[in-house]
C-alpha cells in the first residue's frame, strides 16, 4: 500500500484494490477507550504474523499499549489517541 494523496483534507492510503482515507477534524476530542462517553470514531483490527513483533513495530511508530488482551489480540492507541488492535486472526 502507498500514500496516494496527502493534502490539507487528510491522506489516502491505497493498494491491492483497498483504500483507507484519514481526515483532519477541527475541535477533535480523542477517544478514551473503553469509556463510552468519549467513543471511537473508527477502529482498525490489523492482522500480524507475530504479536510481539507487531507490538514492537507499533510502539516504535508511536503507539501506546492500552490493555492486556489475550493470546490473539492486543489493544493500542495511535499517537492521536485512536484505539486499534493487533490480532493474529
Amino acid at each position: 500500500m502507498d500514500v496516494t494523496y496527502d493534502g490539507p483534507e487528510g491522506a489516502l492510503i491505497a493498494g491491492d484494490g483497498k483504500s483507507v482515507m484519514f481526515q483532519q477534524v477541527s475541535e477533535y476530542t480523542p477517544p478514551q477507550w473503553p469509556d463510552p462517553a468519549h467513543p471511537q470514531q473508527g477502529h482498525l483490527d490489523l492482522i500480524v504474523d507475530d504479536l510481539d513483533s507487531g507490538e514492537a513495530r507499533a510502539v516504535e511508530l508511536g503507539a501506546t499499549r492500552l490493555a492486556n488482551a489475550d493470546e490473539t489480540f492486543r489493544v493500542f492507541a495511535d499517537p492521536a489517541g485512536h484505539p486499534f488492535c493487533l490480532t493474529t486472526g
